[in-house]
């Protein structure tokens, strides 16, 4: 199980973004995130004969999953993710510093 999935709220804390916040939404084998209007780069595309413009496009770029921590909502701020298993046997996620449940 993941500590981080997709479409969980987020908040950077580190890096050129650091205290903005989004939704994840992809997160790849190689442990990195992408995280919707975090991280955009300038890139410069070539157009092409099936109707693609060049031009410069905006891009987001992977984030290392160390640099994101979920947000909590009860105190609207990122929080560290354990996981636990439950009396039936199903492991779910759950916030360290109040011990609520991630997953509802």
């Amino acid at each position: 199980m993941k500590k981080i999935r997709k479409n969980d709220d987020v908040v950077i804390i580190a890096g050129k973004d650091k205290g903005r916040r989004g939704q994840v939404s992809q997160v790849l084998s190689n442990g990195r995130v992408l995280v919707q209007g975090i991280n955009i780069a300038k890139k410069h595309q070539k157009g092409n004969n099936a109707g693609v413009a060049g031009g410069i496009v905006d891009r987001e770029l992977p984030l290392d999953i160390s640099n994101v921590m979920v947000v909590n909502p009860a105190t609207d701020k990122g929080d560290r993710v354990g996981i636990r298993a439950l009396e039936d046997g199903t492991k779910v996620r759950f916030f360290k510093s109040n011990d609520e449940q991630v997953d509802i």
